[in-house]
C-alpha cells in the first residue's frame, strides 16, 4: 500500500511538472508562430489561453505534489512540484500582468502627442495596404479615450533649430531599432516600422518635427497594423522615444 501511494504521489509531482513545461513551451509557440506566420494572431492569443489554463492546473497540481512529497519522503518528488510550481506561477504571473494592462489601458491602437492634427502617414502607406487597422486617425472618440488612458503623452518640445532636432530625432529612431522607411529633412517628417518582440506584430511610427518659437516640437504617432487594442504598447514605445531623444542631450 505504501509503495502504491508513493508512486500515485510520484506521478503527481511529474505530472505537474509535466504539464508546467507544457504550458511553459505553447506560450512561447503561440508569439513565435506567429511572428513566422505559421498561424494567424487570432490562433496564437487560443493557443496562449490554452497555455494559461495549463499553467492554472499545474500551479494545483504542483501544491498538492509539495504537500505529498516534502521533505524527507520523496526528495525527487518534492524537487518536480517545485520546480513545477515556480515555471507554473511565473507564467500566471506574466500572463495575468498582461491580462490585466488590457483590461485597464484604452482599448485602442493609434497613439499620437497631436489629437488634434496627428502626423500623417505618406510613405509607408504601401506597407500598409493589406492592414486591417487604417492609416487614417479615428477622430476625436479616439482622441477622448487616448486623454483618459495616456494623460502624460504631449510633445516633446526642444531649444534647438528644427534641423538639429531632425537630426537627433532620426538617430534616436534607429537607436530603437526602427526600420527607417523615409527621412525627409525637409518636410520634417520620419517614418519607421517596429516589430513586437514576442508575437512579431508591425507597428507604424511618423515623426514630425516643426518649428516652435525659437526651438522646435516633436511629434509622434504610433499605429498597430492589426488588432483592436495594443495594450499600451504604442504608448510605452512613445514613451521610450522621448526618453531616447532626451539621453541624446535634448531639453523638453
Amino acid at each position: 500500500m505504501a509503495k502504491r501511494t508513493e508512486r500515485r504521489v510520484s506521478f503527481i509531482a511529474r505530472l505537474s511538472l509535466s504539464l508546467a513545461l507544457l504550458s511553459l513551451i505553447m506560450a512561447m509557440f503561440a508569439g513565435i508562430g506567429t511572428r513566422w506566420e505559421f498561424w494567424d494572431f487570432r490562433i496564437g492569443f487560443r493557443i496562449l489561453s490554452w497555455g494559461a489554463y495549463g499553467a492554472i492546473a499545474a500551479l494545483l497540481l504542483s501544491l498538492i505534489g509539495i504537500v505529498l512529497t516534502r521533505p524527507g519522503k520523496a526528495r525527487k518528488g518534492f524537487l518536480r512540484a517545485v520546480l513545477a510550481f515556480v515555471i507554473s506561477l511565473g507564467l500566471i504571473g506574466y500572463l495575468g500582468e498582461w491580462s490585466w494592462k488590457a483590461r485597464h489601458v484604452p482599448p485602442i491602437h493609434d497613439i499620437t502627442t497631436d489629437m488634434e492634427n496627428p502626423p500623417r502617414f505618406l510613405a509607408i502607406l504601401q506597407l500598409r495596404q493589406d492592414a486591417p487597422n487604417p492609416a487614417e486617425y479615428g477622430g476625436p472618440m479616439i482622441a477622448a479615450q487616448q486623454r483618459e488612458g495616456y494623460p502624460d503623452l504631449h510633445p516633446l518640445k526642444l531649444n534647438m533649430p528644427p534641423d538639429q532636432a531632425f537630426n537627433r530625432a532620426l538617430a534616436a529612431a534607429r537607436e530603437m531599432g526602427w526600420v527607417v522607411v523615409d527621412a525627409n529633412p525637409a518636410a520634417g517628417r520620419i517614418e519607421a516600422t517596429d516589430t513586437t518582440f514576442w508575437f512579431g506584430f508591425k507597428d507604424d511610427i511618423v515623426v514630425r518635427v516643426t518649428l516652435e518659437g525659437i526651438g522646435s516640437r516633436i511629434d509622434v504617432r504610433s499605429v498597430s497594423r492589426v488588432g483592436r487594442s495594443d495594450v499600451g504598447t504604442n504608448a510605452a514605445r512613445i514613451r521610450r522615444y522621448f526618453e531616447k531623444i532626451r539621453g541624446e542631450g535634448l531639453n523638453d
